[in-house]
């Protein structure tokens, strides 16, 4: 029987054969999750019976011949932070806990006209702030490989979805990697687009600079077919840009000839773990062997991005979450004396620890007086290492480097240690900060049985130039193929 563990494309095949039905691979989905999603803590909510009916009414239409949309009864995991109609959005806060939308978000009207089957909403650190989905309000995910340790975050919950069969695709957003670390995480392959290139209509907002919607897949070729899906010009939302959208998955077979990868070398310094270093380097070298030329580049600014992003994102964090206090939007304190409190204690109670600890950066850096010195300084900062990455893609075509520092970590060892966290998305924040499209595919495993991704940026609009790049390196390896043991066990 097919199940979600199998490829995208191979399920697409089976369901106009004939060889499954779009119902039985949903219930599929519905019995891991029924079976697993417990020890795993991949979804908020899950949309069972709509998505049943959904799934027989397009095996209905197959049937009687009908045109179907690109996904045609494949189902789609969606992270809570995307407008649905009729479901919860909750951002995995307490803030919004209970919030049914009367509309649904750019992406998932996109997602609903391919035929797509919305099987649930993912769990998430609280508003995308975080890189363990720890900062959930409602628990965490944990990567399928190793229950003891975390599935990245801030999309934890759709990179696991995946990663466990309990979708063969799914959505996020990644705001300073929140796509691609996860997705190292769990061994998935996940691309966060150009920035503009995908409406953020009905993604609730952290970064509004930053913030871009992007695929899960288990493999380039599905991600490929569901960034055609979600890429689309939306009047609706002002920085989306107007370009065409390729056939992504027509152009993957196509090889890149004379490809030029290029390496930074202070991206392999200390901290970075001697599995990761290692399986970083193999896959370089597999490119090699393919007849790529690995060319050295400077990113001289590189080294001010953590600092330049955590300035940036919580001071649009701190304008953005304004609203939620409890008059505007969001939970109200039952207990509050006057209207000054009852603000105060809405958003205290509401709000967990790290999104309050960024609104308060954010705040502080755009309070009179430290507005030049903090968040001016960092939009100047940003431009530089923009400058870096355009003067990088005048001699290379494809940036490689690892994903994260470390393979998945355990759970609770960067709890109590946010600069640390901070410091996880040392390798994924510029490529946000500069607008660049970026791609996260399994490359190896560490001794203990830990995915390991390999990062892969590209310049503005060129998603089909990293997707042809990360095929390459796809098809000549195994990676993609292996499946957690908590998968394996209910195929």
């Amino acid at each position: 029987m097919a199940t979600a563990l199998e490829s995208s494309a191979t399920l697409l095949d089976q369901l106009t054969d004939g060889q499954t039905t779009s119902l039985r691979l949903t219930q599929d989905c519905l019995d891991r999750i029924a079976a697993h999603d417990t020890a795993i803590g991949a979804f908020l909510h899950v949309d069972s019976e709509p998505a049943l009916a959904a799934a027989a009414a397009i095996d209905r239409r197959r049937e009687a011949g009908e045109p179907l949309g690109l996904l045609a009864g494949l189902p789609v995991a969606v992270k809570d932070v995307l407008a649905t109609r009729g479901q919860p959005t909750t951002c995995a806060s307490r803030m919004l806990q209970g919030w049914v939308p009367p509309y649904d978000a750019h992406v998932v009207e996109r997602l609903r006209r391919a035929d797509a089957v919305l099987i649930g909403k993912t769990n998430m650190d609280e508003f995308a702030m975080g890189s363990t989905t720890e900062n959930s309000a409602f628990g965490p995910t944990r990567t399928p490989w190793r229950l003891d340790c975390a599935a990245g975050g801030s999309s934890g919950g759709s990179a696991a979805a995946v990663a466990a069969g309990m979708a063969p695709l799914a959505v996020g957003s990644d705001t300073g990697g929140s796509i691609r670390q996860p997705a190292s995480f769990c061994g998935v392959v996940g691309l966060k687009p150009t920035y503009g290139r995908v409406s953020r209509y009905g993604l609730v907002a952290f970064a509004s600079s930053l913030d871009q919607v992007g695929p899960f897949s288990g493999d380039v070729r599905g991600a490929a077919l569901l960034l055609e899906v979600l890429a689309d010009h939306d009047p609706r939302d002002a920085t989306c840009a107007d370009e065409p959208v390729p056939a992504y998955r027509d152009q993957l077979e196509r090889p890149l000839d004379a490809l030029r990868v290029g390496i930074c070398r202070d991206h392999f310094t200390e901290g970075l773990d001697k599995d990761v270093d290692e399986a970083v380097e193999a896959a370089i070298d597999v490119y090699r062997r393919l007849g790529a030329e690995i060319h050295d580049i400077q990113l001289p600014h590189a080294r001010f991005a953590v600092a330049c992003y955590y300035l940036v994102a919580p001071s649009e964090a701190s304008s953005n979450l304004a609203r939620y206090d409890g008059v505007h939007y969001g939970a109200r304190s039952d207990d509050y004396d006057g209207l000054v409190d009852m603000y105060c204690r809405s958003r205290g109670e509401a709000f967990g620890a790290e999104v309050k600890r960024r609104i308060m950066l954010g705040t502080y850096a755009l309070s009179a007086g430290y507005y030049d010195a903090f968040y001016l300084k960092a939009q100047k900062v940003r431009r530089l290492i923009q400058q870096d990455y355009q003067q990088a893609f005048t001699s290379v075509d494809v940036i490689a480097s690892p994903v994260a520092p470390t393979p998945a970590i355990p759970l609770g060892s960067l709890v109590s240690d946010p600069l640390q966290m901070y410091l996880a998305d040392t390798y994924t924040i510029s490529a946000n900060l500069a607008g660049l499209p970026g791609l996260s595919l399994p490359a190896g495993f560490s001794d203990d049985g830990r995915p390991i991704g390999l990062q892969l940026l590209a310049p503005p609009f060129q998603e089909s130039r990293l997707l042809q790049a990360a095929a390459m390196h796809e098809r000549e390896t195994q990676w993609h193929l292996r499946r957690p043991p908590l998968a394996e066990d209910s195929s």
